[in-house]
């Protein structure tokens, strides 16, 4: 069991959750998720640990309220317990300097981002971080992001906040302007696709954490497949980052959907109990 100790919302659907894990927090680096477990029956849901604090044994995860788990683990409060928490797991970010890095987060995948930008930057880099959001009441870690970077663009679909248009329209400035040596892009599989599509048009090696479907975590179940470079690889223990441009994202996308009707319908099952 680890006991909540804060709970925040960032957004109408994003809960940042702060909960006891003094191991996995000494061994955590940018890039590593847990495995978060709701009551002993309850399904295994992936969340990568968007910030650690080794004096205070803690970890903070990001959660949207999305499927029944989300839901309930958004539902619980401070005090409440977790039942399972496991961690930390896959690989962690190469971090190296390299230059200056272009960072494009998006959502929820902002959380994931944070972790990589503090670290890129306090190797040394140049970090440029684009924030992308539909509007500006769902853009969240802004000033986290800001802390750590050397400029921040903020895209909106709407133009509520920053610049208005996808993600894509900054990359495109940025790399008109300004020599990048390195991308690193984390959000939706969708997002990620087009991102990773822009910066090889101007020969930008990229980076692209996956947030596949995960079951156990550990490479056993083989859930978390995808198709890297013509490989098969399981996101889990092979990655969560690989190359950008050797996913098969059309592939990815069609997995991530696979299920998209049992799970709204399980949803539903769920409210009406």
């Amino acid at each position: 069991m680890s006991r909540i100790l804060l709970k925040e919302y960032l957004s109408p659907n994003v809960v940042q959750i702060e909960i006891e894990a003094p191991l996995i927090a000494r061994k955590r680096k940018a890039g590593h998720f847990v495995i978060v477990k709701i009551g002993t029956e309850g399904e295994r849901i992936p969340l990568t640990i968007a910030k650690a604090d080794i004096d205070k044994g803690s970890i903070t995860l990001i959660v949207q309220k999305v499927g029944v788990t989300s839901h309930k683990l958004a539902s619980l409060n401070v005090g409440d317990e977790v039942t399972d928490v496991v961690g930390p797991l896959g690989n962690p970010t190469h971090i190296e300097k390299v230059g200056t890095v272009l960072c494009a987060g998006g959502g929820v995948g902002i959380a994931p981002l944070l972790p990589i930008v503090e670290a890129l930057h306090d190797a040394g880099n140049k970090v440029i971080s684009i924030l992308a959001a539909r509007n500006k009441d769902l853009l969240i870690l802004e000033n986290e992001i800001r802390s750590h970077s050397d400029e921040v663009i903020i895209m909106t679909d709407d133009g509520s906040y920053g610049t208005k248009g996808l993600v894509t329209v900054g990359m495109e400035e940025v790399f008109k302007n300004q020599k990048i040596d390195f991308c690193v892009t984390i959000g939706p599989a969708i997002m990620m696709k087009f991102t990773s599509l822009v910066s090889k048009k101007y020969n930008v090696p990229t980076m692209a954490s996956l947030n596949a479907i995960m079951v156990d975590g550990t490479g056993m179940c083989g859930a978390c497949r995808v198709s890297v470079g013509g490989k098969i690889k399981f996101v889990c223990v092979d990655g969560p980052e690989f190359n950008a441009f050797d996913v098969d994202f059309d592939e990815l996308l069609m997995r991530l959907g696979g299920y998209k009707n049992e799970e709204e319908q399980h949803y539903r099952e769920q409210l009406s109990k």
